[in-house]
This record gives structure tokens, sequence and C-alpha cells, in this order.
């Protein structure tokens, strides 16, 4: 049997992203202990129920003690407050990282209480379902999907291969980019179409031409996608809004500009502005299908679990987190 990567890995949170990589590392043999910590005790319990560690416990500073790699999953709001709390117990020479979809506010919230001789390398592994809770998680996660380092000047090379290592091993391709430049990408690709979904669907809850009953009753394809990308963890993405204010509100103002031409070439009758459009937006969805990003498979929700088991592919309404 060869060596694991790591002698212990500590992961501070078990959400959907930490249960999943409990379960690829307990498959690929990637640790030879790992431990769990996460605040709720009743988590912890059902973390420890499904056999997902070695080690389970509601102290942050005592499950970090003596591990090689230390994976926060946590909501991007409470990284610095768990950053705090773990780092009189980092020892030298570990690995620390996170998996926040922003990142300039996490490296500011972080990298104030790293010790000396502890390699910080920030991380964010674009896999997600709209589930969360240590149930959720899925060995699957990664296959295929990008995990995006935003390296701080000075990182050890040899601490940053082994991290890449580890995530390779989990399925997961590599990136590297700078901070702020993670953050505009993200706000398009990912931060926007929550927040439109979100606002989608409590428009048609709020309708009142429509009732709520047939929102429900005759739900198209494209509302049943929204609605699985609302249905996301609030706690994450109130936390998204927040702390990735600047390129978000850049993004919406992008996209209420383009709404608004939308909403003249349809009121104008300019059926041929239209069809130019929706035929440039269908070119993006085949060259995402034909970027192995996706499925060609239109199951509008009703095969999305059974995809993402089966073929290690998330749901498409939420596929990066």
């Amino acid at each position: 049997m060869s060596k694991p990567l790591f002698e212990k890995i500590a992961l501070v949170g078990i959400g959907l992203i930490g249960s999943s990589l409990a379960r690829v590392i307990c498959r690929e043999g990637l640790a030879g202990h790992v431990a769990i910590a996460t605040r709720s005790a009743e988590t912890l319990k059902r973390a420890e129920e499904l056999k997902l560690g070695d080690g389970y416990t509601i102290d942050a500073k005592e499950a970090v003690r003596g591990a090689d790699l230390v994976i926060v999953s946590v909501p991007v709001g409470a990284s610095g407050a768990v950053a705090q709390e773990i780092a009189p117990a980092l020892k030298k020479g570990a690995i620390l990282t996170d998996v926040g979809s922003t990142k300039a506010f996490v490296i500011a919230q972080i990298k104030p209480q790293v010790p000396e001789g502890v390699h910080f390398i920030p991380g964010h592994p674009l896999a997600g379902t709209e589930e969360s809770g240590p149930d959720a998680g899925f060995p699957e996660l990664f296959e295929n999907r990008w995990c995006i380092f935003t390296p701080l000047e000075g990182t050890d090379p040899a601490a940053l291969e082994k991290l890449s290592a580890f995530w390779r091993s989990c399925g997961a391709n590599i990136d590297t980019m700078d901070p702020e430049h993670h953050d505009m990408v993200l706000a398009i690709v990912s931060h926007l179409p929550h927040i439109i979904a979100y606002n989608i669907v409590g428009t048609a809850d709020d309708l009142e031409a429509v009732t709520k009953t047939e929102v429900i009753k005759y739900s198209a394809s494209g509302f049943r996608d929204f609605t699985r990308l609302a249905a996301s963890d609030p706690t994450m993405w109130r936390d998204v809004c927040l702390h990735n204010k600047a390129a978000i509100l850049e993004m919406l103002t992008r996209f209420s500009e383009d709404l608004a031409s939308l909403q003249r070439a349809i009121r104008w009758g300019d059926g041929d502005k239209l069809f130019d459009m929706f035929t440039r937006t269908r070119a993006v969805r085949r060259s995402i299908i034909e970027a192995g990003q996706d499925i060609d498979v239109p199951d509008f929700g009703r095969e999305a679990v059974a995809h993402r088991r089966l073929r290690a592919v998330p749901s498409p309404a939420a596929a990066l987190y």
C-alpha cells in the first residue's frame, strides 16, 4: 500500500464540500488520519454516523493540531474568525487552504492570522450542487471540475505542488490566477446567475396576477432550473454578496444594460437582433458541453442527482459555486 499524501488532514467545516472531500480522501487513501471539526454538535454527530473521518470535535483548534493539511470549508464571512481560532495550533510546515468563492476578502481575513512557517494557499474548487450538509457530499463531486489557486507572493513551490497533487487526486483540474481576477470571473459565471435566480424566484413568489399554486403546478423547465439555483445555502450566498460586492455590482450593471437593450428589441419588434442574440448565446452552451463542463442531456431537473452521482457532473443549474 502506497504512503498517504498527508499523514493528517483536518477538515474545518463538513458541509457539501467538506463531506465530499472526506469521502474522496477515504476512497483515494490520501491521509493517514482525517480530523473533522464543525461548530454544530448535531452536524458533527451526523458526520460521525456517516464515518466521514477518524476524529470528530467541535474544537477546530484541536482538529488542526498536528495536521499537515488544513482545509477550511466554511462560509466566507466566517473565514477570519476560524483562522484566528486555529492559528495557535497550526504546526510549522503545514499547508492551510480554503474553498471560498471569493478570494480577495478571504485572503484579507486569513493572511494576517497565519503563523510564520505555515503555507497559506487560497483555493476554490468550482464544484457544487444546491444541497448542503454532510449527507449531501459524494466523492465524484470534483471530477473534471476546476480548482483555482490564488497563491500569494512568495508561496513555496513545493507546497503548491503538493496541494495541486491533492486536488488532482480528487479528480480536479488545476489553474491559478490573481485574487481580484478570480473574483471578477466568478462574479459572472457563478455569483450573478445565482443572484438572478434568487430574484426571479422571488418575483414569481410575489406575483399577484399568478397564484403560487400555478407557479408550482405549471413550472416550465427554465423556472425549475432557476429554483435549483435559488435553493442554495442562504448563508453562503449572503456572504458571497457581501464580500465580493465590487465585482458583483459591476456585473449587475453590465447585465442591467444588456437587459435594457433586450427590452428595447422586444418592444420595437427587432427580430433580427433577438435572433442574433439567441444564436450567439446558444453557441456558448455548446462550447461548455464541448469543454466537458456539462453533458448534453435535457434532464430539466428530473435526473440531476443521478447524473451527478453516476457521471460526476453537477446539476447544470448549480455547477459553479
